[in-house]
């Protein structure tokens, strides 16, 4: 391990311009070292500079064994993860007799096999440490099956019971697991144009709103954890 300061270290998956920007600030802020990882170079080599500390891991989260070596590398170069964010996702967006069948599969990749893939390599040092957080990203589509969403829910559906699943191991061993789940459109250019041009700002969920939730789970006092939580704007029917 080269990390001789013995800062926390928190590694996020998804690292846009958006949630995962956002989520990185935010520890950053706090004083941790965060491990970045996404497909984009050029935006991760912009927060590498903006926040000293961070290190940025650029590749495709479905290559799983690229993923493996990343957390192994993780753990030499910053130390082991005291926090995960898993915020990463895939989507695809058709009914299901238009769908690529295979985009199921690339689909539950990225979103699920990933964070068992990642479980498996960084949770022993927390177990063993006695403390550590994951906090998983979700949507609705972990609730509910539409239409458009055939090859992209169940997906979604599997993170969260996945994520359960890892809750209902890890917390008696002190690693407190959670599962936010965003009821919302998220404040980015892209969901605003082209899909949402003429809404007001208070119908968009603002990404640094959602990192300081997700921050805030990620330390919560073990004698409140919550798993399952909810977030959305004010104004949202539900």
């Amino acid at each position: 391990m080269t990390n001789g300061t013995q800062k926390k270290v928190c590694l996020v998956t998804g690292v846009g311009d958006g949630t995962g920007a956002s989520i990185v600030r935010r520890f950053a802020k706090e004083g941790y070292r965060v491990a970045m990882l996404a497909r984009n170079m050029e935006r991760l080599a912009k927060l590498e500079k903006e926040l000293p500390g961070s290190k940025a891991y650029a590749f495709d989260l479905a290559d799983l064994d690229r993923l493996v070596e990343v957390c192994r590398q993780v753990q030499t170069e910053l130390g082991a993860p005291h926090v995960i964010v898993h915020n990463a996702v895939r989507a695809t967006f058709e009914p299901f007799m238009e769908a690529d069948p295979e985009d199921l599969e690339r689909n539950f990749r990225v979103n699920t096999t990933s964070l068992l893939y990642m479980a498996r390599e960084l949770t022993p040092a927390m177990v063993k440490r006695g403390s550590g957080a994951i906090v998983v990203t979700g949507n609705t589509a972990a609730l509910r099956g539409v239409p458009n969403y055939a090859v992209f829910a169940p997906t979604k559906a599997a993170q969260r019971i996945l994520a359960q699943s890892l809750a209902r191991d890890l917390g008696p061993k002190g690693v407190h697991v959670a599962y936010v789940t965003i009821d919302a459109a998220i404040d980015t250019p892209w969901t605003r144009i082209p899909f949402n041009p003429d809404k007001p700002d208070d119908f968009f969920s603002k990404p640094d709103a959602i990192a300081e939730e997700v921050f805030h789970v990620a330390l919560q006092d073990r004698s409140t954890w919550s798993f399952d939580v909810e977030l959305r704007p004010f104004g949202e029917n539900w």
